[in-house]
């Protein structure tokens, strides 16, 4: 599954919700009709508590899927209305739900230079020079001055590498590696 937006605050009273978007496709991927797939994060409980539940005492289920109704775009963020969020207290317990689709029923990107997250998400991380293998990559971090690479360091822990040419001269996906020129110390902060 591929990560391509996720619910921020409500707006109005109607359901209405912003939506951060995590795709460099919005207007393909978002359209009325478009149904996403929902994962709770983590490092988050959603919950309304008794004012988003069906009824007094009944916890609230985020559903596994929504289906977009409509969208409008307003200061570079959606403003999304779901089918099945019609109020704003189940709005706000969708607050932090990530929209996903089937990474599988994409096409890969046009330019060799660009990747989608899941294709990097296990590949080896390797010194360009010394061919030393830092660990895997788990995920990638969208910052708002560049991508970072989410290290699992061998040794444990973890660490971010900028995902920019100069640290990370090439992806070798049939390979299953990364080779990256690390400045030194990067790995230690």
């Amino acid at each position: 599954m591929l990560v391509v937006g996720q619910i921020g605050k409500p707006h109005g009273i109607r359901g209405e919700v912003s939506v951060v978007v995590r795709t460099d496709e919005p207007e393909a991927r978002f359209t009325a009709g478009s149904v996403f797939t929902t994962e709770v994060p983590r490092d988050r409980r959603v919950s309304a508590g008794p004012a988003g539940a069906p009824a007094p005492g009944v916890r609230f289920e985020v559903p596994k899927q929504l289906t977009l109704s409509s969208i409008r775009w307003h200061q570079g963020r959606g403003i999304a209305v779901f089918e099945g969020i019609d109020d704003r207290n189940v709005a706000e317990a969708m607050r932090g739900v990530f929209l996903q689709v089937d990474s599988e029923a994409l096409e890969p990107p046009d330019d060799p230079d660009e990747f989608h997250d899941h294709q990097l998400v296990g590949l080896r991380v390797v010194s360009a020079s010394s061919g030393e293998e830092y660990g895997t990559v788990q995920r990638i971090e969208h910052a708002p001055s560049s991508d970072l690479i989410v290290l699992a360091k061998t040794g444990g822990g973890t660490a971010l590498i900028p995902f920019v040419t100069a640290i990370v001269p090439t992806v070798d996906l049939p390979g299953r590696r990364v080779l990256v020129d690390l400045p030194e110390g990067l790995l230690d902060l």
